[in-house]
């Protein structure tokens, strides 16, 4: 019996730019200014972009947004109740040695029902962040 391996294309630095405008359409339409990591499925940066407005701590946060959701293939805002002390994600260790940060805002992607990135954006609320990054998703879809 063989089996045959479905090839899935890559996130590609078109459609990280795609997501990182449409993030950042999602934003300003909201009157909020962000900033927003995409990565590729082997946490590789393929596109940043923080706004001027946005605050400077902004930048880092949508990294690590987008590398907790990479890591895990969930929504950050999926994960937030278990990261509560004593909740089962409370001390997860990091495989990319960076801190993960369970905040609304980080969402994976997916093409073919295989991750092959992730999106984080911050600097707004979280429900916002969050908002912002699957209205990106979506444009992908």
């Amino acid at each position: 019996m063989s089996t045959t391996a479905t090839a899935v294309a890559p996130l590609s630095i078109q459609d990280a730019e795609v997501l990182l405008s449409a993030a950042r359409q999602a934003a300003e339409a909201s009157g909020v200014t962000v900033s927003v990591t995409v990565l590729d499925a082997g946490g590789h940066l393929l596109a940043f972009r923080r706004d001027d407005r946005a605050v400077l701590i902004s930048g880092e946060t949508s990294t690590r947004k987008a590398y907790t959701a990479l890591q895990l293939d969930s929504a950050t805002a999926d994960l937030v109740d278990a990261v509560q002390p004593g909740a089962p994600f409370h001390t997860l260790p990091t495989a990319l040695d960076r801190p993960l940060l369970f905040i609304a805002g980080g969402v994976p992607v997916h093409r073919d029902g295989r991750l092959i990135g992730a999106i984080g954006v911050g600097g707004g609320a979280p429900e916002q962040d969050h908002s912002f990054a699957v209205a990106a998703v979506d444009t992908l879809v």
